[in-house]
C-alpha cells in the first residue's frame, strides 16, 4: 500500500491524502496555523486505533456467529509527555447486542489483538529518501 500526500488547494497547510481508491484531507487545527479542513495527523493516528478495534471485534463476532450490534469505541489522547517519546491513549468500549459475560469478555481480549493496535506497540522504522 502506497499513500500520497499532495498539497491541497483549499487552505494554508490542508494536504489532500490519497490511500489506494480513497481521498482524505488532513490540516491542522486554527490554533496551530491551519484552517482545519480535516484532521490532523494525530488525529487519524488515534482514529486508527478506533477503527481497527471496532472493525476487528465486529468481524470476531459474525465469525463466532455472536449478537454483537456495535462495537462503540473511543480514544481519548493524553499527548502531554509526547516530546519525552510517551504517546498515552485511552480506548473504551461500549459492545452493544444480547451478549454474555463470557462473550463480553473475550471480545474485550480480542481488541488488545486488532492489528493496529500491535502495530502500535512494534518497533517501527522508517527510512526517508528525496526524490
Amino acid at each position: 500500500m502506497t499513500v500520497h500526500a499532495n498539497k491541497s488547494e483549499a487552505g494554508a497547510l490542508a494536504y489532500t491524502l490519497v490511500a489506494a481508491n480513497h481521498v482524505l484531507q488532513v490540516d491542522v487545527p486554527k490554533s496551530e496555523g491551519g484552517d482545519d479542513l480535516g484532521p490532523s495527523p494525530h488525529d487519524l493516528f488515534d482514529a486508527a486505533l478506533a477503527g481497527c478495534t471496532a472493525l476487528t471485534l465486529s468481524l470476531y463476532a459474525r465469525r463466532k456467529g455472536w449478537p454483537l450490534e456495535d462495537a462503540r469505541v473511543t480514544v481519548v489522547r493524553d499527548a502531554s509527555d509526547e516530546v519525552s517519546g510517551i504517546y498515552r491513549l485511552a480506548r473504551q468500549i461500549e459492545l452493544v447486542g444480547a451478549l454474555d459475560a463470557q462473550q463480553k469478555e473475550r471480545l474485550l481480549e480480542v481488541a488488545l489483538h486488532c492489528p493496529i493496535h500491535k502495530l502500535m506497540q512494534a518497533e517501527i522504522q522508517i527510512t526517508t529518501t528525496s526524490a
